[in-house]
């Protein structure tokens, strides 16, 4: 790869959190279900939710909610093939709670990162 005026460009590695899930930021809780799983990652000011199936293909009903303490909940619900979400909260010193649903199936994850 050319180096451009002395700096070398930085990539994202395939198959990093974020390349996989869009979200930024450290996996800070991933609970696996019977269709999928929720992933949530965590920032220093801001926390994000994915919900990923177990076999992606087939396009079905997803959902992934995310709501920080004392603020309203934000969600993507539709019918996807992968992945619902990502969604965004700013969490800079708040718990945090995420959910996630694929086909039916659900789980939460409680009151998380406080």
């Amino acid at each position: 790869m050319p180096l451009l005026g002395g700096l070398v460009p930085l990539l994202a590695a395939p198959g990093t959190a974020q390349a996989a899930s869009g979200c930024s930021g450290r996996p800070a809780k991933t609970v696996a279900f019977s269709t999928g799983e929720l992933r949530v990652y965590k920032t220093r000011a801001h926390a994000c939710a994915v919900t990923v199936a177990k076999k992606p293909g087939k396009r079905r009903t997803m959902s992934v909610t995310l709501q920080a303490r004392g603020g309203r909940a934000v969600s993507d619900k539709g019918s996807y093939t992968r992945m619902a979400g990502p969604v965004t909260v700013n969490a800079l010193n708040r718990c945090v709670r995420a959910t996630g649903a694929i086909g039916g199936k659900s789980v939460s994850t409680g009151w998380i990162l406080c």
